[in-house]
């Protein structure tokens, strides 16, 4: 009988309270597990992530059975004479038809109603549909972005920023004012071009039962989710966004381990590095890696990781939301291998609105149609104190 995925929580949760009391009742003097201790524990623990892999791709699974669920077409709501169609322009549902009926059709059938949707490099802005869409997927895949404030620019966005405040001083009376600037500097958030390319077999193309709008929107969400956010973490700012990690424009570094591990105390100081008022709306992100190691570690309170317990909430480290991405470091000399901080003050910038577009020719020997996605996006932190980093000793490895 299949599990629900509040009983695999519960199943993970007790798991996870079974291999704390393990570990606790095996540590030897030193704090370390002899080796037949430490692969019985090692089994436990990896219980408890296959478990945790197993409730994501459980509630992967239910969005996507929603979003199949959902009706093809659009119900009648109103009577005959009346109109069906009240939305205009990439909003209605005759420009969303006329760009199925395209992409079927290797853009070969394009409707005079596309026309209007065409931008300058020759592709087709997507409908409202799509793009809102596109942007689940990317929501869902993309944790930066999830964390991130999202600003839609039409060109280059100047974000003003107080480099210094004013500060206030006591004044004799009769005594002279004395004056304390507050000066200002400003961020700039351009657009840089991201691309992906998925190639479609002439047959699939002509059969009608396959719902080739959805495999479209998610094989280019999962891309381009994939591609922001390595550049979101690790960008250099060449040709793409600059990254929360990168060395000089990204966050600032708060703690640097001692030692080649990373121990309780350090992770507790990472947090009170970060000032209070950031605190509020902190989180954690890291690699699961680093967090598999994270998970062995406890203070006075007990252990500094706990599960999430209810769907759809995050696991929690000393009590604030963690999230992990590949793209973070893993634990090495000298790499950056966990942010904490206030994550909305990484912006992000939406050029304009994502586009459709076909390659003919390209493929037509094999029988196979490819279809670009495109988009142009920027991000970059705003306030660098808003979010700390933990930094492993010792100089990063060149490769």
């Amino acid at each position: 009988m299949r599990m629900t995925i509040n009983e695999l929580r519960e199943n993970r949760n007790r798991a996870w309270e079974q291999a704390k009391a393990f570990l606790d009742a095996h540590r030897t003097e030193n704090g370390t597990l002899s080796a037949e201790d430490a692969a019985i524990y090692d089994a436990m623990e990896a219980d408890v992530v296959n478990l945790g892999k197993e409730i994501e791709r459980m509630e992967r699974g239910a969005a996507l059975d929603a979003e199949l669920a959902r009706p093809v077409g659009s119900p009648l709501i109103n009577r005959p004479g009346m109109g069906t169609d009240l939305k205009t322009g990439r909003a209605s549902d005759e420009y969303k038809k006329a760009m199925l009926t395209a992409l079927r059709s290797n853009f070969r059938t394009v409707s005079n109603v596309l026309m209007e949707g065409v931008d300058a490099s020759g592709g087709f802005l997507v409908p409202d549909e799509y793009d809102s869409r596109l942007i689940e997927a990317l929501d869902e895949e993309n944790v930066i972005r999830r964390l991130a404030t999202v600003i839609q620019t039409s060109g280059e966005r100047k974000i003003n920023v107080a480099a210094s405040k004013p500060a206030a001083s006591w004044v004799e009376e009769n005594g002279e004012l004395v004056f304390s600037d507050a000066t200002f500097d400003q961020a700039i958030l351009d657009a840089y071009k991201l691309s992906v390319a998925v190639k479609v077999s002439e047959e699939l193309l002509a059969d009608n039962a396959y719902d080739l709008e959805g495999f479209l929107i998610r094989a280019f969400g999962r891309a381009i989710a994939n591609a922001e956010e390595e550049a979101f973490l690790t960008g250099d700012g060449i040709s793409k966004p600059t990254g929360i990690l990168h060395a000089t424009k990204g966050a600032q570094i708060g703690v640097t381990t001692a030692g080649n591990s990373i121990t309780a105390d350090e992770i507790i100081d990472l947090v009170y590095k970060l000032k209070r008022p950031y605190r509020v709306n902190a989180a954690f992100v890291t690699s699961d890696s680093t967090l598999a190691a994270v998970r062995k570690l406890k203070n006075d309170n007990g252990y500094l990781w706990q599960p999430a317990l209810t769907a759809g909430e995050p696991d929690r480290l000393l009590g604030y939301p963690v999230y992990t991405c590949q793209f973070v470091p893993a634990v090495a000399a000298g790499q950056p291998v966990m942010a904490f901080g206030d994550f909305s003050y990484y912006n992000i910038g939406d050029r304009g609105t994502r586009t459709f577009a076909a390659l003919h020719e390209l493929y037509a020997g094999v029988g196979q149609v490819a279809f670009v996605c495109k988009e142009r996006v920027d991000g970059k932190l705003i306030l660098p104190e808003a979010v700390q980093v933990l930094k492993m000793k010792g100089a990063a490895s060149n490769g």
